[in-house]
């Protein structure tokens, strides 16, 4: 027969117990962080709900203070914060393109400082902030946050991040992309050697990537070279083999 016990002597039980799980737990954690396999204390005493609500709150109230101060950045900065929260989801983005208005459908790849990298299927599209005019989510889209999303949590990442910044950011083009806001200029400078098409106004520049600096990105197609200025492109789309074949077969005709 199973020995019966009062309620009150099974609750006192339980707490005892439970003091004990607390205080092992303890002593790991400190151990853990001692051998440099934990983790610092929290940021706040706030729960961690409220924590991430004052976060939010305090950044949109130093990007208001900042719009305020100096207009002329409200909308890099209002585009950055937009995209950086849809990162890996499908937007929709119209830009301007002389007078002719451009919808460009894809999902957020990399947010620069001063232009938005969408991909899709087939292509990959570079779009400086200067020339968009709204962005926003398709019609029928789910609107979900990016803390919903699922990740594979590296440890041996987590722990090079924490031991040797510097050197493990610098070896990967998504963690430079995380961490360090690129300009459009550095971005392209790293995709020397690639096919692209150049949209300046109605003209169209076909050429592959020479070099990207000093405010200029140099095209080359064949013997010919077309040195753009950045501040008059308005997008810039990669090139396909097969596209590259058929528009030089075009022009041969």
């Amino acid at each position: 027969m199973t020995k019966q016990i009062r309620l009150d002597e099974y609750t006192k039980l339980l707490w005892e117990r439970r003091k004990q799980e607390e205080k092992k737990e303890d002593i790991i954690n400190e151990m853990n962080i001692k051998e440099g396999r934990g983790l610092t204390s929290p940021h706040s005493a706030m729960s961690t709900e409220e924590l991430r609500l004052f976060m939010e709150y305090m950044e949109q109230a130093n990007t208001r203070s900042i719009t305020n101060a100096q207009p002329d950045r409200k909308k890099p900065l209002v585009l950055r914060k937009f995209f950086k929260s849809k990162r890996n989801q499908q937007v929709e983005v119209f830009s301007k393109n002389g007078e002719e208005s451009i919808r460009t459908l894809g999902k957020v790849s990399a947010i620069g400082r001063d232009f938005v990298m969408l991909t899709n299927l087939k292509d990959r599209i570079w779009i400086p902030y200067s020339a968009i005019v709204s962005a926003n989510i398709p019609t029928g889209m789910p609107t979900y946050s990016n803390t919903h999303q699922h990740f594979l949590y590296d440890n041996d990442l987590r722990k090079k991040l924490l031991t040797n910044f510097g050197e493990t950011v610098a070896k990967r083009d998504i963690l430079i992309q995380q961490f360090f806001e690129e300009t459009l200029l550095t971005n392209l400078d790293s995709w020397k050697g690639a096919w692209v098409e150049a949209k300046i106004g109605q003209s169209e520049i076909l050429g592959k990537i020479q070099s990207s600096n000093q405010g200029k990105l140099t095209l080359s197609f064949f013997n010919k070279k077309h040195v753009v200025p950045i501040d008059r492109i308005t997008s810039i789309r990669n090139i396909r083999w097969f596209q590259l074949a058929s528009r030089i077969w075009s022009k041969r005709k």
